[in-house]
């Protein structure tokens, strides 16, 4: 009986992907066709990717803000559209998969990633894939070892939060690349948003730029999500009792991380880390002169 369940359970799912795919329901992902104009704002998931697309879009587009009703149109996601309407679409496109060699103009976005995996927690847990009760003390390493695998929070494509920072790091020189860091953004979004422009070549003026951080801000993002998020392909379906524009804050893990999850992250991904300017904390760094030292 059960060899009869499980393969009446694949003639169904071989049914459900074919069907998807006769109707172009399936998302793009890595089966993109790369075009040779297109723009692709990069992060690991939870590193700011959605904020640099509202900021990136509400400088480009003055006709109409950006919103969480009209993000995936007009800045569109790979894992939201069949690749056969994402030729139909603006194509500064947004992607969490580790380095594509076809990608050649790259926005990537960095983040801490001792926030990115408190980010990553919470999300999670309002998507449903990790249970309330683990508590982020067992999230944490399971996402620092790759164990955890969601399709719809981390993916084998995406990487760690290292592969994927790495991946991109390394092949930075042989393509048109700019690398934002979320914490500068935070600090002065107006300065990092001349970046973009000018790494696009767009006109600016103050104008202009300050009315796309206004449109982009936390507060604005939040406003937006209570009215859209059903809307919204990554908020809808979702507990409705958390959000998904957080804080908005950098420094968030030294009250949520437990000290030894600090300690992992850091004794994990430490050097990459430094060579991004994230300091690492001082019982860490205690700790990894005393095995020096021994």
């Amino acid at each position: 009986m059960n060899i009869v369940v499980r393969r009446i359970r694949g003639l169904v799912n071989h049914l459900v992907k074919v069907t998807d795919t006769a109707f172009d329901r399936n998302p793009a992902g890595r089966n993109l066709t790369v075009l040779p104009g297109d723009v692709f704002i990069v992060s690991y998931p939870k590193s700011g990717n959605t904020w640099t697309r509202f900021l990136v879009g509400n400088l480009i587009y003055e006709d109409e803000p950006i919103t969480f009703a009209n993000v995936e149109n007009r800045l569109p996601s790979l894992y939201v559209h069949s690749d056969r309407k994402l030729r139909k679409l603006p194509r500064i496109l947004k992607s969490h998969d580790c380095f594509d060699p076809r990608y050649r103009t790259v926005i990537y976005i960095v983040r801490d990633p001792r926030d990115v995996l408190v980010s990553a927690y919470h999300y999670g847990v309002k998507l449903g894939v990790v249970p309330e009760n683990w508590g982020i003390e067992k999230f944490i390493p399971s996402l620092v070892d790759g164990s955890f695998d969601s399709g719809m929070l981390v993916n084998p494509r995406f990487g760690s939060w290292y592969e994927n920072v790495a991946s991109w790091l390394a092949m930075k020189d042989n393509r048109k690349f700019l690398l934002l860091r979320y914490e500068d953004m935070l600090e002065d979004p107006e300065r990092e948003l001349v970046k973009v422009a000018d790494f696009l070549g767009l006109a600016t003026t103050p104008e202009r730029l300050a009315r796309a951080v206004k449109l982009s801000s936390a507060d604005h993002m939040r406003g937006l999500e209570k009215q859209q998020a059903a809307e919204w392909a990554l908020t809808k379906n979702t507990r409705s009792d958390m959000t998904f524009v957080r804080k908005a804050r950098a420094g968030n893990w030294r009250s949520e991380l437990p000290p030894q999850a600090v300690a992992d992250i850091e004794k994990a991904w430490g050097p990459l880390m430094r060579t991004l300017g994230y300091e690492l904390s001082s019982a860490s760094q205690t700790a990894e002169l005393s095995v020096k030292l021994r």
